[in-house]
């Protein structure tokens, strides 16, 4: 019953802000609602999106990795 405790160290609480990256990188879509530059026929707002889909899953499986321990 007696568990101990878990300390979370301050310099891990700083990966977590690695999480609003792809939010910020999707926050102001005024800037990547254009059509051109166009990838393989792909306008530049849905490659831009899709581009950040694939970021956050790496994002996310790196501060799972990093983080499991906490």
């Amino acid at each position: 019953m007696n568990e101990p405790k878990q300390v979370v160290s301050h310099r891990r609480r700083w990966w977590y802000l690695l999480v609003l990256v792809p939010l910020i990188g999707t926050l102001f879509p005024q800037f990547y609602a254009t059509a051109s530059p166009a990838i393989w026929g792909i306008p530049l707002f849905y490659w831009y999106q899709m581009m950040w889909v694939i970021i956050s899953a790496i994002v996310t499986g790196f501060l799972y990795f990093i983080l499991k321990d906490d």
